[in-house]
């Protein structure tokens, strides 16, 4: 059975009597009032202090998948170091093997690992948490993809060498440029040597084959005569051949010409006559060779005529003193 509420009463000092006590509607407005909002207030407060300390259920989710993306961007990270790894790999083999077999110049590292510099290509990843992770692959991807690119324009380049192989094959300067029998000896060698006519010791670019006026002299490989050149002084009458691929040969003292200026020629083909011309102390052929406009060493082009052992001779008598005839 439900309990009856009961009645109120207030002393009414005019009467002197207790009057029941009837509460004024405004009053139960006003009390109900602040009980809804002393409730309102506490209720937020709770559900404030959930959210700060124990975060919404989105926030949750949310922070879950923050997690999981800087997990994936690590792995990404991870392969992305592999990759590199396996970059530098090919990037060595392609520089000291692939390009080295075809003479090629290796493809500077400043221009392998080029990638993106302009900071404003990155600026929509600055001012986060994860900036300097996400910054990280960002860069390490596009480095990654420069290097393939480059790569890949290095593939193109040996594999058009290796199409050509034959033809740069027959253009290398192979051969001695005089018949064997017609050299009395190679009076000097490639280096630091003495100036037969001043007595200082000079740089010498070539090799001097002593031999006698009027021997053939033979091109050691295909190319193209750009210069036929006569002087009374230096190197007298002089040739030069450019066989591409960054070589060319040089032909010194000679007593005459066999071919034009313009002219192409096959390895063997004769192309002029020892002599003594220019500053010279006696009839020799001053044989260069020069490799992108360098000289070097004539020596290590004669393989096609010369054994191992010859080949090691040679190089022994080319390390004692001598003087030119230059």
């Amino acid at each position: 059975m439900a309990r009856k509420k009961k009645d109120k009463y207030v002393f009414n000092p005019k009467t002197l009597n207790f009057d029941r006590f009837i509460e004024p509607l405004r009053d139960k407005v006003g009390r109900a009032v602040v009980f809804l909002l002393t409730t309102f207030v506490f209720a937020l407060a709770i559900v404030v202090l959930i959210f700060v300390f124990f975060g919404s259920p989105k926030e949750k989710m949310q922070a879950r998948e923050i997690a999981y993306l800087k997990l994936q961007y690590q792995i990404l990270d991870d392969k992305l170091n592999g990759m590199q790894a396996v970059m530098d790999e090919l990037q060595e083999r392609d520089d000291n093997v692939y390009r080295a077999i075809f003479e090629a110049e290796p493809i500077p590292a400043s221009v392998r690992r080029s990638g993106y510099s302009n900071r404003d290509r990155y600026e929509d990843l600055y001012g986060y948490k994860s900036s300097d992770l996400v910054l990280g692959v960002a860069t390490k991807l596009d480095a990654v993809a420069s290097q393939i690119y480059h790569q890949s324009k290095s593939y193109d380049e040996v594999f058009a060498m290796a199409l050509n192989k034959a033809q740069m094959l027959a253009c290398i300067p192979a051969i001695i440029p005089v018949k064997e029998a017609d050299i009395r000896q190679i009076s000097s060698y490639f280096g630091y040597r003495t100036d037969p006519i001043y007595k200082v010791t000079k740089y010498h670019s070539g090799i001097d084959f002593a031999s006698f006026v009027g021997a053939e002299v033979f091109a050691p490989g295909d190319g193209t005569v750009v210069k036929v050149e006569s002087n009374h002084w230096g190197y007298g009458n002089m040739i030069t051949l450019d066989h591409g691929y960054g070589y060319k040969t040089r032909y010194a003292h000679l007593s005459r010409f066999a071919v034009t200026q313009g002219q192409k020629v096959k390895r063997g083909q004769l192309i002029g006559y020892v002599g003594s011309t220019g500053k010279s102390t006696g009839p020799h052929l001053h044989y260069e060779v020069l490799k992108n406009d360098e000289n070097v060493d004539p020596i290590h082009f004669f393989f096609n005529d010369l054994s191992p052992e010859e080949y090691e001779n040679i190089l022994e008598q080319a390390e004692l003193p001598s003087i030119t005839m230059d």
